[in-house]
């Protein structure tokens, strides 16, 4: 069985030997590779430059082959981009959007939806190039964020600690509120299936800041616009959902259409197996802050989760977020081991 076989096998809770292993956010400084290759270019650079991006995406199946799947090297915020709100990074850390969204002006003023296709033909054009050296030999994951994920960033201006500006557009302007996700629902859609044609065997939708709104609210925030998502794109195709801080909706996300949830660090992985349908996969969700620890740690962490999900079907093992710049290489060899070695 080939490592994609491996990883589709799981997304359709077939039962395995092991389950298959890949790592949010593969691409980062941990790595001397990807560092090497930073300091010549700038992120946004990299992202937009097909060649660039597929070498980055690549770079760790290269160091670690038993990971089974490869995730597009690329950045969510691409869409606001293509919609003419372009993002950079702070120099303490952080995003900044060139602008904010006040009002439905604002909105009005955004690119039209059909502009992603053209202004992201960089992305497709990477998978492209990762489908032609991967053939069928790895899962080819692309990814986008959530409309609720997104819209975040573009009221706030950027990263935010308290989201009061998202808030209470939500609350006190819903039909401008709407309008926005209604614009960031449509462009994903057409981004998804740019990404599906290009040659991604499955998409995972990054909900990143799902567990920001209350828990009542959540549905109308975020989940309604996912499940419009799922519903727009080719039927069965596999969709992986992550959201993070929303334990509460699990059982929702299951019913929205997405053939996997990917759960956070947070949650008793075996509980949420045994609580969501059988036929939704489940992906997760070791700490990442054990990548920093030690390869002893690791292996006896990973053992324990890997143990705790004996004689289930659909489960991917994964960390719980993405891995951190602080990780220790020794560590992902020995969590990589670990995995690949259990039986």
């Amino acid at each position: 069985m080939t490592s994609r076989e491996r990883f589709l096998s799981a997304l359709a809770c077939q039962p395995l030997d092991r389950p298959p292993l890949w790592v949010m956010r593969q691409a980062g400084r941990y790595l001397p590779e990807y560092r090497e290759l930073k300091a010549k270019s700038s992120f946004v650079h990299m992202v937009q430059t097909p060649a660039l991006a597929a070498e980055v995406t690549l770079q760790p199946l290269r160091r670690f082959p038993g990971i089974d799947a490869a995730i597009l090297f690329s950045d969510i915020l691409v869409i606001p981009e293509a919609l003419g709100q372009p993002y950079a990074f702070r120099d303490g850390g952080g995003i900044e959007m060139a602008r904010k969204i006040f009002t439905r002006a604002d909105i009005n003023v955004l690119a039209p939806v059909a502009a992603v296709t053209e202004k992201l033909a960089y992305v497709s054009d990477t998978l492209k190039l990762l489908k032609k050296e991967l053939g069928n030999t790895k899962t080819l994951l692309g990814f986008g964020g959530s409309p609720w994920t997104l819209a975040t960033y573009m009221v706030e201006g950027g990263s935010s600690d308290d989201f009061e500006r998202i808030k209470l557009l939500f609350y006190t302007d819903r039909a401008t509120f709407d309008a926005l996700l209604e614009k960031l629902t449509e462009a994903l859609v057409v981004y998804f299936q740019m990404q599906i044609a290009a040659g991604a065997d499955a998409i995972q939708i990054f909900d990143s800041w799902g567990g920001l709104i209350a828990g009542a609210d959540y549905e109308a925030a975020s989940l309604k616009w996912i499940r419009r998502i799922v519903a727009a794109l080719p039927a069965d195709f596999p969709i992986i959902l992550y959201a993070k801080g929303t334990a509460p909706h699990l059982t929702d996300q299951a019913f929205s259409g997405v053939r996997a949830i990917s759960v956070d660090w947070t949650n008793d992985l075996a509980i949420v197996r045994r609580t969501l349908p059988a036929n939704v996969a489940v992906q997760g969700n070791l700490d990442p802050v054990l990548m920093q620890t030690t390869p002893e740690i690791v292996a006896r962490e990973a053992t324990r989760l890997l143990d705790s999900m004996r004689g289930t079907a659909g489960h991917i093992f994964n960390l719980g977020h993405g891995i951190t710049p602080q990780a220790r290489i020794e560590c992902m060899q020995a969590l990589i081991d670990t995995v690949t070695t259990w039986k």
